[in-house]
């Protein structure tokens, strides 16, 4: 069906190659470029280059690499690239919760420079001094922005980070002598579910509160739910529904008074830098996605990092090694009296933090309140026209405005067409749109969770939403095309029970062909 007179959708079409994986290409003996022989004089002078590894470092056997020539390669590339969509493409504001936003190319450049891209961790200090200053000086900003008086860039992402706040949690108590005691963790049903995995992943038994009518966090069910073996509450606020908790304070105060350990989820900052800070609603410990809030780009899409905070006692189990400075020149610092070690190998994604320090340098405080204002502002003006369509509604009353993000739910939609959020999404997809279905399971029905942030304008919005009026008018007048979508994509209709079988999962070349032998890797389809 073309899109309605005056509606604003492209004439999109995706390419699709089906192209093979690389190994598929694979023809034994084939180059993408032949280095000469090494010349007798050199091989005299320094060794065959391998030799002088120790030989318990050394391999049996070559690497199972794809032995492909160079055009095939460059083609190969260039294909899957055609295949793929994202921000400097298409307009995906559909991505909940993950705050997709525009991250500048100059920031891209900086981070890909030689001098940020080839320093190594094995450094001696005094030749990173440049690079221990960013990392000093973004723990400064993110105090200022926070009100904690200590950062970690240590952990690898925002799930790492809330695992890096169990362990302090749990040293925190173990010098206490309680760890054993308080062995249980709060968390909210519209907080991160990284927050209770993580927590359950370094043992502790969770409680999940749901909210109350208007949508907020019970506060009398944690009350109920506190006791002597409660350790922490990890919590995001505004959460997954996009409403702001203004009683914050008063939940923390409940854990604080039965001797827990209070940490603030802030994947969900975007719309609160600035504006609202972690110190003020009395939490200890903080974390902030890099990848997210700070411009780097997701980290489902590369690396990424997760800003951990602490106030002045909960300090002193941050991991190890953090950032000083003595007046003179930068250091590591593994001074931490009761470090609950490293969070990983090394210091943590440096280009990532080169990206989120370039972008709060550019932006100011006044820019980054700015931005908050704007991804606020975007949100409102999509709730509101969302909610105008009809089959779209957004649960809970909590808040007359939500603040970055919205869970909206198309069970209106559903029950008179049949046409379901996974339909919608599909077929949005055929107009280079992205709409997220919101974590499972799905408290919502039928849910989908939009997040425009601040990188968007007006028009970008409108066209999204002429994406969206134009699936439910054809889910109304042909719900059988909006069913067998997407037409214009990659793929089309995929075996979903793939997603919930580990049996048939396969993230490497290797573990496929264990798993489905290598006469499956001559199949192609």
């Amino acid at each position: 069906m073309k899109p309605q007179h005056g509606s604003r959708l492209r004439n999109f079409h995706q390419a699709k190659w089906d192209e093979e994986v690389i190994f598929e290409l694979s023809n034994p003996g084939e180059r993408g470029i032949h280095y000469p022989q090494v010349e007798r004089a050199i091989s005299d002078a320094v060794g065959d280059g391998v030799s002088e590894i120790p030989a318990s470092m050394r391999r049996e056997s070559p690497p199972a690499l794809p032995e492909v020539g160079q055009m095939r390669v460059l083609k190969h590339f260039l294909r899957l690239s055609q295949q793929n969509l994202g921000a400097d493409l298409n307009i995906d504001v559909g991505q909940g919760t993950c705050t997709i936003k525009y991250s500048p190319k100059i920031n891209e450049k900086i981070a890909g420079s030689a001098k940020a891209r080839d320093i190594h961790p094995h450094q001696d200090e005094s030749t990173v001094q440049g690079a221990l200053r960013i990392m000093y000086e973004l723990d400064l900003f993110f105090r200022e922005i926070s009100g904690m008086d200590r950062f970690s860039l240590q952990p690898s992402s925002g799930s790492h980070a809330i695992l890096t706040m169990a362990a302090v949690i749990h040293k925190y108590h173990e010098v206490r002598g309680e760890a054993d005691t308080r062995d249980e963790l709060i968390t909210t049903i519209f907080s991160h579910p990284s927050d209770a995995a993580a927590a359950a992943a370094k043992g502790y038994r969770i409680t999940t509160l749901y909210p109350d009518e208007q949508g907020m966090p019970d506060l009398e069910a944690l009350k109920a739910a506190v006791s002597e073996r409660t350790a922490g509450l990890f919590i995001t606020n505004p959460e997954d529904i996009g409403i702001f908790n203004p009683h914050i304070a008063e939940f923390t105060r409940v854990v604080h008074e039965v001797g827990g350990v209070c940490g603030y989820d802030q994947a969900n900052a975007n719309g609160i830098m600035g504006i609202t800070r972690a110190r003020e609603a009395d939490f200890d410990l903080c974390f902030f996605n890099l990848h997210k809030t700070f411009s780097a780009p997701h980290g489902c899409g590369g690396p990424a990092s997760g800003a951990l905070g602490a106030t002045k006692e909960m300090a002193d189990y941050l991991p190890v090694p953090l950032v000083g400075f003595d007046g003179g020149k930068y250091y590591l610092d593994y001074d931490v009296p009761h470090t609950i070690g490293k969070a990983r190998t090394f210091y943590g994604a440096f280009p990532v933090i080169l990206k989120a320090y370039a972008w709060i340098m550019s932006m100011g405080a006044e820019g980054l309140k700015e931005a908050a204002r704007i991804a606020v502002l975007n949100n409102n003006y999509l709730f509101k026209h969302i909610t105008e369509i009809a089959g779209a509604t957004s649960p809970y009353k909590g808040g007359k405005r939500r603040i970055e993000q919205v869970r909206y739910s198309w069970e209106e939609l559903y029950n008179e067409t049949g046409v379901d959020t996974h339909d919608v999404t599909l077929r949005l997809a055929d107009f280079g749109f992205h709409l997220w279905q919101s974590h499972h399971p799905f408290v919502v029905p039928q849910p989908f969770t939009i997040e425009p942030t601040e990188s968007y304008s007006k028009e970008e919005l409108d066209e999204y939403l002429d994406g969206l009026r134009h699936v439910v008018h054809e889910a109304r007048t042909e719900p059988d095309t909006v069913k067998r979508a997407p037409h214009n994509s990659v793929v089309h209709k995929i075996d979903e029970s793939v997603y919930d079988d580990p049996d048939k999962w396969a993230i490497t070349w290797r573990a496929y062909l264990k798993k489905h032998g290598r006469e499956a890797a001559k199949i192609r389809g």
